[in-house]
C-alpha cells in the first residue's frame, strides 16, 4: 500500500474520506475518546482490512459508529433502558450492545459471528460528519496495531499504521483520551462490559439500579472489553483435514481441493485463490451455512498461519474445542 493520505478536516477532506470508506478502504478519523480505524461495516472484506491493518490475532466484535439513534434502531433492537441509555448519553462515548434487528446490515464479520452487535453514536462533530456523509454504519476499533497504545491524535496513528492504511482525517487532539464505555443491554440488568468515558455513576443514576460487572470466565469476547462465548457451530469442526469422510460439510481453502470431497453434502471455498482477506470475509457466513447443511462434522482443510490466517485459525480453533 501506498503512503497513508493525510487528510484535512474540511469539507474537501470529508468528502475524500468518505469515498475512500465506499470503495473498502481504511480510514482513521477522530471521536471524542481516541482515533478510531474506520471500515464500511457492511463490506465484510473491508473488515477484514481492518484485522490485517491491526494484526489482530482474533476476530474480536467490532463497535459500529452511526450517525444518530434512528439509524441505530436499524442495526439492532432497543428495549426501554437501552432507549433510556441512548437518549440520554448519545451522541457520546457509550457504546450498547443490543440484539441485532431483523434489518441489520452490519457483516457477520464485524459481529464476530454473534447476533449482537455493539452501536455507538460519537459526539465528534468530525466523526458525525464522515458517518452522515458515507451514510453506513462504520466499524472502527482503535486506530493502532493490537496490543499497542491507543492513539489520540494522526501523528499516533501514522507512527503505527503509516502505509498499512488509505487514509486519517486530521481533527486534532481527541478530547476524553480513553474508550467508550461498553454496557450490555441482551435482557435482565444491564452488564459494563467496559468502563470508560461515561462514568458507571452516572449510567447508574440513570436507570435507578446498579449495574452487573461483566464475567471474564469464557473464552471468547462478546463485545471489547469482555469474555463469552462466540457463535459455535451445531455441528463438529474436524481441522487440517486431508480427506473427506463420507457426509462431512467441507470448508476449502486455496485451489486444491481434498480427496472425497464429491461425497461431502455441502462443499464451500473461502476464497479459490488464497486471499486471506476474502476467506476471512467469508469465514462466519460460510460457517452458518455448512452447518444448516445437516452434517454432523465441518471438515476444513489447512489455512496458513501467516497474516490473517492466524486469526481465522484462532477462530475455527474456537469453533473445534470441546464443548
Amino acid at each position: 500500500m501506498r503512503q497513508t493520505e493525510r487528510l484535512a478536516a474540511d469539507a474537501t477532506g470529508l468528502a475524500q474520506a468518505a469515498a475512500v470508506l465506499l470503495r473498502g478502504g481504511l480510514v482513521a478519523f477522530p471521536t471524542e475518546t481516541v482515533y478510531g480505524l474506520g471500515a464500511d461495516a457492511t463490506d465484510a472484506e473491508a473488515v477484514a482490512r481492518i484485522y490485517a491493518a491491526k494484526e489482530r490475532p482474533s476476530f474480536n466484535p467490532l463497535i459500529a459508529h452511526v450517525d444518530s439513534f434512528r439509524t441505530a434502531r436499524n442495526q439492532g433492537l432497543f428495549d426501554e433502558t437501552a432507549t433510556r441509555l441512548a437518549e440520554a448519553f448519545w451522541p457520546g462515548p457509550l457504546t450498547l450492545v443490543v440484539p441485532v434487528a431483523p434489518t441489520c446490515t452490519i457483516s457477520d464479520l464485524a459481529r464476530a459471528g454473534l447476533d449482537s452487535i455493539g452501536l455507538r453514536v460519537p459526539a465528534h462533530p468530525l466523526a458525525h460528519a464522515l458517518l452522515e456523509r458515507t451514510g453506513r454504519p462504520v466499524a472502527a476499533p482503535s486506530a493502532n496495531r493490537s496490543g499497542r497504545v491507543s492513539p489520540t491524535d494522526a501523528d499516533h496513528v501514522l507512527g503505527d499504521l503509516d502505509g498499512r492504511i488509505d487514509a486519517v482525517l486530521d481533527g486534532g487532539a481527541s478530547q476524553v483520551g480513553v474508550e467508550s464505555t461498553i454496557v450490555s443491554c441482551l435482557g435482565g440488568t444491564p452488564r459494563l462490559l467496559r468502563p470508560g468515558g461515561v462514568a458507571r455513576e452516572a449510567i447508574e443514576a440513570l436507570i435507578g439500579a446498579k449495574l452487573e460487572t461483566a464475567s471474564e470466565t469464557g473464552s471468547n469476547p462478546l463485545a471489547p472489553g469482555m469474555l463469552a462465548s462466540h457463535y459455535a457451530p451445531r455441528a463438529q469442526v474436524r481441522l487440517d483435514a486431508t480427506r473427506v469422510q463420507s457426509s462431512e460439510a467441507v470448508l476449502l481453502f486455496g485451489a486444491a481441493s481434498l480427496p472425497g470431497a464429491e461425497t461431502a453434502r455441502l462443499t464451500l471455498n473461502l476464497s479459490n485463490n488464497g486471499d486471506l482477506v476474502e476467506a476471512a470475509a467469508h469465514l462466519f457466513s460460510y460457517l452458518r451455512q455448512l452447518d444448516a447443511s445437516g452434517a454432523a462434522t465441518i471438515a476444513v482443510s489447512p489455512i496458513p498461519e501467516t497474516g490473517l490466517g492466524e486469526a481465522i485459525n484462532d477462530r475455527l480453533r474456537r469453533a473445534a474445542a470441546e464443548r
